[in-house]
């Protein structure tokens, strides 16, 4: 039988995991109340993952040098906005092949990360700084690339293959849209079918795992969950490339921080650089890696975020590395490093992305979305550093 204090420290340590999750369903639902019921639309339900399609993204990165000690790129806005320069400008005025122009802005984003991972794993120079130097000189660049203007994208095959919606001849004729529907019944069957593969294989190695109930009810709550957005998928246009990109993006970074051992070096690195190091691995190579990635990752959104707009000028970008640090911190990401998963990311970033909404939809103007969005952060960081002092760990 359950002691009093025992009780206490069950009932701690469910608020601590999971308070972003119960934080984002209670926001949910005021906004869905304040907005008459708006936000739930099936067209605003698709927008909310195409307008935070590239803070997903771009978190993702930013987890990765998160965790190697609470550091962060805060020249990826300004990436964002030259890589998408230069996809406007070799695409119409250059009149160059969209596909071999995507290929060309990736490498660009990749030999961005290159050169600001050389200083930072190899030379040593603080990520703040190397990257705050980034920010101006990636922004100029962006702005003489674009030669101050703005510049449109019309070219259907880049706008398709990041903003077109799947439609299926013959399955997709009608009102609804089938495809949609199938996706979500076979997520959400992959998603019950993965929970009971992962517990009888916890229980062959005789690894300690939660109660059967809990496991179930939260696969099936998960299931229910992406069911029912796929159906509102379906009464609208049903399901869009941008969000094709974002799911695979988050999945393999997911797969990467969770199921390899490359993965856990960067939390190790975060928890105790010296002791990684005593144990073999090269922690330079591993800073080197978060920021190349992270180049990578900013160049890709430079073109989500490009064809998602329509066009690109000298202020596309701007501040949207604070999106992405605000979605780890919010996402339960540590200020210290060493702990945060891509599930908490997307938790942060949806919750980012419904206030935004929220307020939008309710006629709010950007001044005080600015303000809620920093107090919900302050919140997320202050609940981090006090529960990491009473779990013993700050």
């Amino acid at each position: 039988m359950k002691t009093n204090s025992q009780s206490s420290t069950a009932l701690f340590e469910f608020l601590r995991k999971y308070t972003m999750v119960i934080a984002l369903v209670v926001v949910f639902i005021l906004f869905a109340f304040l907005t008459d019921g708006r936000l739930v639309y099936a067209q605003n339900l698709s927008n909310l993952m195409l307008q935070n399609g590239y803070v997903l993204v771009m978190a993702c990165g930013m987890l990765l040098c998160i965790l190697t000690g609470g550091n962060i790129d805060l020249s990826i806005g300004s990436v964002i906005c030259m890589v998408g320069g230069l996809a406007a400008v070799m695409i119409s005025d250059m009149s160059m092949n969209p596909i071999l122009a995507i290929v060309l802005c990736l490498a660009v984003g990749l030999l961005v990360g290159v050169w600001q991972g050389y200083w930072i794993g190899y030379v040593r120079i603080p990520p703040f700084i190397t990257t705050l130097g980034g920010m101006f000189i990636f922004r100029g660049l962006g702005r003489l690339v674009l030669d101050n203007q703005t510049v449109a994208i019309q070219d259907s095959t880049f706008l398709n293959i990041f903003t077109a919606y799947i439609n299926i001849p013959g399955l997709d004729d009608g009102d609804t849209v089938l495809s949609a529907l199938i996706v979500g019944v076979v997520a959400a069957v992959y998603v019950i079918l993965n929970t009971v593969k992962n517990r009888r294989e916890r229980a062959k190695k005789g690894y300690r795992q939660n109660s059967a109930a809990a496991d179930y009810l939260k696969a099936v709550i998960i299931a229910a969950l992406i069911l029912a957005y796929c159906y509102m998928l379906s009464q609208y246009r049903g399901i869009s490339v941008m969000l094709v990109w974002v799911v695979a993006i988050c999945l393999i970074y997911n797969f990467i921080t969770a199921k390899t051992a490359f993965g856990r070096y960067f939390y190790a690195v975060g928890g105790n650089e010296k002791a990684t190091q005593l144990s073999g691995i090269n922690t330079n190579k591993i800073y080197f890696i978060a920021y190349a990635n992270m180049g990578l990752l900013a160049g890709l959104c430079g073109l989500l975020n490009a064809a998602r707009v329509g066009s690109v000028n000298g202020n596309t970008g701007t501040s949207f590395e604070m999106d992405a640090i605000g979605a780890c911190f919010i996402g339960g990401a540590s200020a210290y490093g060493g702990s945060g998963t891509i599930g908490g990311v997307v938790i942060g970033a949806l919750l980012l992305g419904v206030i935004n909404m929220g307020m939008s939809i309710m006629g709010i103007g950007d001044s005080w979305q600015y303000v809620v969005k920093g107090g919900v952060l302050l919140l997320a960081v202050i609940f981090d550093v006090v529960t990491s002092r009473k779990s013993g760990k700050g």
